[in-house]
């Protein structure tokens, strides 16, 4: 009884992990030229985003997601966890009380709902890569 327990705990495990990964096209050999990218705006003014894989309002999903210059956020937080590469541009983040300024190379994590602002710093829009866990979202923080 005991072994069927564990062997379908290591089924499902597998099965998840297999899910997640064709949710982001994991296996598939993808290239985008930056010619090639399709912005599409996100509903707040200046702000678009070009998907690479995955879908973003379904799932696990990749894509460039672009800040204007003099764009500032409110104080939000993502519903999914996701890892971001600053691609161009300088931004300062805030979160957690202290300012990180971070340009391109530069690289944060955002996990567990964590709530933060961004403010795009100089005369160049900022550029990030995201790796998104799950349905891309904003929350807005509560004042």
């Amino acid at each position: 009884m005991k072994l069927k327990h564990v062997m379908i705990m290591t089924i499902s495990t597998a099965l998840i992990a297999v899910a997640s990964m064709l949710a982001i096209g994991a296996g598939k050999s993808v290239v985008v030229a930056k010619a090639d990218l399709k912005w599409k705006d996100m509903g707040i003014p200046g702000v678009v985003a070009a998907p690479v894989s995955g879908d973003m309002e379904k799932g696990a999903s990749r894509f460039f997601l672009k800040y204007p210059v003099g764009f500032v956020t409110p104080k939000h937080h993502h519903p999914a966890d996701h890892y971001v590469t600053m691609v161009s541009g300088t931004i300062t983040l805030t979160m957690d009380g202290k300012d990180y300024k971070l340009g391109p190379g530069s690289y944060f994590a955002l996990t567990e709902k964590m709530p933060h602002t961004a403010k795009v710093e100089g005369n160049e829009e900022a550029v990030f890569f995201i790796q998104a866990d799950g349905p891309w979202g904003v929350v807005m923080e509560k004042k």
